[in-house]
């Protein structure tokens, strides 16, 4: 029975060794293949990074301060392409019918500057607003930019008609005589 003893042994030693050298092999096979996968990955982010246009503004928010009723509720958004391709600007969509949003309907070259102009309609109703128009682009990084506008309608101003002195109870006289 030794025999068959030592020839187990033997047997059970190869098939150890045998799972060791291949445990080996997998962890040296799955370490290149996370090390490949975080090459190409930082390669890929690299080029996004580098090629097409990106749009910056100068400020998202704009704070107008107190409006006279029916005064002027404009405001031009300055921004730039600081890409290395050619920004399109889709149609931006504002918070609500009271805004109204004017942008450049052809290609912002790289380097270019222009505007978007915003616009509060309702400076005939007195309170406070806070309104956003999203620009949507084909920039790379800020595809959907929301610009801010914030103020307060003053109320109507009604002129003020002189009061009469009335402490000698006195009444106006009509002289028709004239």
């Amino acid at each position: 029975m030794s025999f068959f003893k030592e020839k187990y042994v033997t047997l059970e030693r190869n098939i150890i060794n045998c799972f060791n050298v291949k445990f080996i092999d997998m962890k040296n096979l799955l370490a290149v293949f996370c090390s490949l996968f975080l090459m190409l990955s930082f390669a890929e982010a690299q080029t996004v990074s580098e090629n097409g246009p990106e749009i910056t503004f100068e400020k998202t928010s704009h704070q107008f301060g107190e409006i006279p009723f029916n005064g002027n509720g404009t405001y031009e958004f300055v921004f730039k392409n600081t890409g290395n391709e050619p920004l399109i600007l889709s149609q931006p969509k504002s918070s609500c019918g009271c805004t109204v949003p004017e942008w450049p309907k052809k290609p912002i070259l790289p380097g270019d500057t222009d505007v978007i102009k915003v616009t509060y309609k309702n400076t005939n109703r007195p309170g406070s607003f806070s309104k956003y128009v999203t620009i949507y682009s084909n920039a790379k990084t800020n595809k959907d930019v929301k610009l801010y506008i914030r103020g307060k309608i003053l109320p109507e101003q009604t002129e003020a008609l002189p009061m009469k002195d009335n402490s000698m109870n006195a009444s106006p006289v009509n002289n028709s005589s004239f």
